[in-house]
Formats: C-alpha cells, sequence, structure tokens
C-alpha cells in the first residue's frame, strides 16, 4: 500500500474547500526537539498545542494518522553514551523518553476531541498498549490517532529506522518527516545561507550525495518498500495538512531519478 501520491485513488472526504487527501494513511515522523520550542530541553506546552491542531486539522479529513515521537528533548542515547553511559543503557533510557513524549501528546490531541492510543515496542501495561500492526491498523480504521512509542525496542535502531519499518508494517501510503527546516537542502541552510532546497530526489540520490534525511537503514527500508518519504518544516502553520493535501511542500524522496 505504497503508490506514488499522483497514483492514490483518493477515498478521504471532501473538505469545505472542496479538496481531497492524497494519502489516506500516513505514518509521522515526530522528532522530539519538535516539542521543545523556545525552552532548552523538555516539552513546550504551546508548541505541543499548535502540533495537537495541526494534528486535528488532518485527522478532520478523513487521513489515519500514526506518529513515530522521539525522545531527543528529553535523553538521546547516542549522546550520553559518549559521557561514559553504556550504549545499549543510553539507548533503553532514550526508547523510555520517547513514551513520555507520546503521553504527553496524546493529552494534548485529547484535549481537542479526538480519540487516541499510545502503543509502545517497550512493554510498559500500565500506560501504553502493545505495538500490534494489525491492532494499530485497527484503531487508524476507527478514526483514532495511534502514538507508536519505545522506538524500535532494541538498541543501536533509530527512531527514523523505526518510522520506516512502522510505515511498512501498517502499509502506510507515505512517510512524512517533520523538521526545523522546510526540506532536504545542499547544505545546513542555517549555517550556510547559499544552500538550495531540493524539490525532489530519488533514493539513491540521497545516498550518492549524502545528504542527511534518514540514517541509511531508514532510508533503505523505504526503498525496499517503495515508500515515499516528504520532509518539511512541521513549524509552519498548516504545513501538515498541505503536504496531505498533494501541496508542493519540503522535499519529496521517491523511486523516481530526478531529470
Amino acid at each position: 500500500m505504497t503508490p506514488d501520491a499522483a497514483a492514490v485513488d483518493v477515498t478521504g472526504p471532501v473538505g469545505s474547500d472542496g479538496r481531497r487527501p492524497v494519502f489516506s494513511r500516513i505514518v509521522l515522523k515526530l522528532s522530539g526537539e519538535a516539542l521543545v520550542g523556545s525552552e532548552a530541553y523538555g516539552i513546550d506546552m504551546e508548541t505541543l498545542r499548535r502540533i495537537a491542531q495541526q494534528i486535528q486539522r488532518v485527522v478532520a479529513r478523513g487521513v489515519q494518522l500514526a506518529i513515530v515521537v522521539g525522545g531527543g528533548n528529553i535523553v538521546r542515547g547516542t549522546d550520553i553514551s559518549r559521557h561514559g553511559i553504556e550504549r545499549v543503557t543510553g539507548d533503553y533510557m532514550g526508547m523510555l523518553a520517547t513514551v513520555i513524549n507520546a503521553l504527553s501528546l496524546r493529552d494534548a490531541i485529547e484535549r481537542l476531541g479526538i480519540q487516541c492510543r499510545v502503543q509502545s515496542a517497550i512493554a510498559m501495561q500500565q500506560v501504553a498498549e502493545p505495538f500490534i500492526p494489525l491492532r494499530t491498523i485497527r484503531h487508524l480504521e476507527k478514526g483514532r490517532v495511534v502514538i507508536l512509542a519505545g522506538g524500535h525496542g532494541s538498541p543501536f535502531f533509530t527512531t527514523d529506522t523505526t518510522a520506516a519499518l512502522r510505515a511498512a508494517e501498517i502499509g502506510a501510503d507515505v512517510l512524512l518527516k517533520a523538521t526545523q527546516v522546510d526540506g532536504i537542502y545542499t547544505a545546513d541552510p542555517i549555517r550556510d545561507p547559499t544552500a538550495t532546497r531540493f524539490a525532489h530526489l530519488s533514493y539513491l540520490e540521497v545516498l550518492t550525495k549524502g545528504l542527511a534525511v534518514m540514517d541509511n537503514t531508514a532510508l533503505t527500508l523505504c526503498m525496499d518498500n517503495n515508500m515515499p518519504i516528504i520532509v518539511f518544516d512541521l513549524h509552519a502553520e498548516g504545513n501538515l495538512e498541505r503536504v496531505v493535501l498533494g501541496e508542493a511542500v519540503g522535499t519529496r524522496v521517491d523511486a523516481e531519478v530526478t531529470q
């Protein structure tokens, strides 16, 4: 279930603006840093509220939405392992951080009247369901948002890889990667003002150019499963909805080679 957006048989309801979504089931990869806002670390409540509002508009269009959330705003395993904590322990700490973020995001989403479930790759029955692909799909079919926490459940895997894996497991149409910039650039646009944005890239172009989209394991998983990736700026108001409606937002990565 990973067709090119142009070939998708759209089934979403027509909105008040007369437009239909071009994707019916999506996985949104949300970094922990996206929740920081103006704070130095942790979770900014106003940022959380704005993200939940963007999610609300997409769900209102009948789009099935699963979210893979990171934990870098609290603890990142690769970072703390440089300071003496054993890497496996650090990675498990990072996975637990994603659960904290997932619970906070669920609360913000449910405050808007949307049913939401948290599923975790690490068993913790009191706060989250176990991740079971068919159960995830069933929740999505019932119009619930599902937040997938706990990373992959094993150390040495990034949440980017988790997002690519979960997108394939639940038959998503596309993997949306929310970042702090509006797509993939020739260089870091924050450090290099001459950097230019790509509108479209193939998987192989990303690999050969060494572009920092996501780790190679995640990219290869998407390539093997013909899973399109769209990298975009989540903090620009309404961007998530624009992506879902098929507007040219951010950078699209798929199998098609740029001419």
